[in-house]
């Protein structure tokens, strides 16, 4: 299976892992379609709603770079079937949540089993596709998490006005259970353990330093929320004076300090998460209570950004192995930064075509960013670190979403407060979606800044 000749079998293992991280964007987006009507049923305030996908996040940062060694331990193999178990069986439990406390419990779960697919998918990928051919199945990857988020909001816009909210956790189950009659595909060899011990230790400190930072954040501007925020610095500096000393750490500090290529993408992508993720979260609310739109009718529109981006993910992955990835994934975060600073100029009666045409020009630019920069990442480690490297660029992706979860909050409770979002209160809505996303915007720029100082890999990497 590690034979690079070997195509067929390498195609089918690129499938089975396509169809499991189609799992979570899918979810993910389906379910911002229905926040409106969570909210109405278990009449739950703008801060509690925001946690529905933020539940998910934390979780999913919390569990990655443990769920990455454990793939090194155990097999990559093993852990991501395991993780698509534990997905299927978090969304049928979400399926008979009678509270907001439970299914916020439940998308906890699901960020556990969501964790153990991201952090082996791409490093499974990595390892059976050599540099010249790895940009290609990177980009179909990206397609299919692209291709959830497409499909999410039309058909979770269609779900829940025919059949309520619940009926996306139904399908959700539908699809776990088809990679779970599959996942066995996955061959043997790809199971071998690259390292014996667990980091206990540098688990839990991890854990509690992002637990106390996002409780922090979500609690601005109280004053105990920025007791947290300190309290998780501390807890950072901890984590990086132990990991330090460590052999076997659950995170090689060294990589991240000594080699800037990684670093400086992986930071790239923190950025770029933080600015983006919110986004079909804002205008879900932003076009059924702002809009008035059904939400089929706001799935519709919402689901062109991620069309957009499967489109341009694979061409972007094939552009990426013949062409200077970094100024690549530049280009796609300036793209990035145009789409949301027209969404930041949106109004009570603003055209919808020039909702569509910033949602086109955001998808373009996600499209061009994502590919190019994961493949920059994976080609500037050695191969013993591909499982490592994956953990910490979807840790990256999860922290930026929670982040910007985070920055949703923070304006929430300031500008609205423990208020219940209504059409009554659509105009302090617009004013927090607009400082939302001009903050999305320095963001952008910021990182696509970043971008352009990074290498490309070394020249190694790809022979």
């Amino acid at each position: 299976m590690s034979d690079p000749a070997n195509s067929s079998s390498r195609g089918v293992v690129l499938v089975i892992v396509t169809i499991g991280t189609f799992l979570n964007p899918f979810t993910g987006s389906s379910i911002n379609l229905a926040l409106p009507l969570i909210g109405e049923e278990f009449a739950i305030d703008a801060i509690m709603l925001s946690w529905i996908p933020a539940a998910y996040l934390l979780s999913s940062a919390i569990f990655l770079l443990p769920a990455g060694m454990l793939g090194d331990i155990t097999g990559r193999a093993r852990v991501f079937s395991t993780g698509t178990l534990v997905y299927t069986f978090a969304s049928l439990l979400a399926f008979f949540s009678p509270s907001a406390s439970l299914l916020l419990a439940c998308r906890f779960l699901q960020g556990i089993g969501g964790a153990m697919l991201y952090s082996t998918a791409i490093a499974i990928i990595a390892d059976l596709y050599p540099p010249g051919e790895r940009g290609r199945a990177v980009g179909i990857n990206v397609m299919a998490v692209y291709g959830g988020m497409t499909l999410g909001p039309f058909i979770g816009g269609i779900l829940t006005q025919l059949f309520g909210w619940r009926s996306i956790f139904f399908i959700t189950v539908l699809l776990g259970c088809i990679v779970l009659l599959y996942v066995r595909r996955i061959p043997q060899i790809l199971n071998e353990s690259r390292r014996e011990t667990f980091d206990y230790q540098g688990a839990i400190l991890s854990a509690v330093a992002l637990v106390l930072f996002f409780i922090g954040t979500s609690r601005i501007p109280k004053t105990d929320a920025f007791v947290f925020i300190l309290l998780s610095g501390l807890t950072f500096l901890i984590f990086y004076h132990v990991e330090s000393g460590k052999t076997s750490p659950l995170f090689p500090i060294t990589l991240f300090s000594s080699n800037r290529t990684f670093s400086f993408s992986n930071l790239a992508a923190l950025i770029n998460y933080s600015a983006t993720f919110a986004v079909t979260f804002l205008l879900s609310l932003y076009l059924q209570i702002v809009r008035g739109m059904s939400p089929a009718a706001a799935g519709s529109i919402l689901l062109i950004q991620p069309f957009i981006q499967m489109v341009i993910a694979p061409v972007a992955g094939r552009l990426s192995d013949r062409t200077d990835t970094a100024r690549l994934a530049s280009i796609g975060l300036f793209t990035s930064s145009a789409g949301l600073l027209g969404l930041a100029f949106l109004g009570m009666n603003t055209a919808l075509s020039w909702v569509v045409l910033f949602l086109i020009l955001l998808g373009c630019g996600l499209g061009l960013f994502s590919t190019p920069n994961t493949t920059v990442v994976m080609g500037s480690v050695e191969k013993s670190q591909y499982g490592i490297a994956s953990s910490f660029l979807a840790t990256m992706r999860s922290t930026g979403m929670m982040l910007s979860m985070g920055i949703v909050m923070i304006v929430f409770s300031m500008l609205l407060g423990s208020t219940s979002i209504t059409p009554e209160l659509s105009q302090g809505f617009l004013a927090s979606m607009q400082i939302i996303f001009v903050v999305f915007f320095v963001l952008t720029i910021l990182g696509a800044l970043i971008s352009l100082d990074k290498k490309n890999p070394d020249q190694r990497m790809k022979a």
